[in-house]
């Protein structure tokens, strides 16, 4: 079966972009990126993001590329 090619994913793109944890814990399945962590020094790169769970509430701070892991996180909400 051929999977459909996703576009690489930025940090820039990632500000209020939906996310479906694969493998939800406490009815947490969809999250919103609420806010990019700014690195210091600013020249750096970004390296965290904080995500909200929909259904609590909860934050999470987390790498920005931990949400590359297809076996962790799907784009968008599903």
């Amino acid at each position: 079966m051929n999977t459909p090619a996703r576009t690489p994913l930025h940090p820039k793109q990632l500000p209020l972009s939906k996310w479906t944890a694969v493998h939800p814990v406490n009815k947490e399945k969809h999250f919103i990126v609420i806010r990019i962590i700014e690195p210091e020094p600013a020249t750096a790169p970004v390296v965290e993001v904080e995500l909200q769970a929909v259904h609590s509430g909860r934050l999470q701070v987390l790498p920005w590329r931990a949400l590359t892991d297809a076996t962790v996180w799907t784009r968008g909400w599903i």
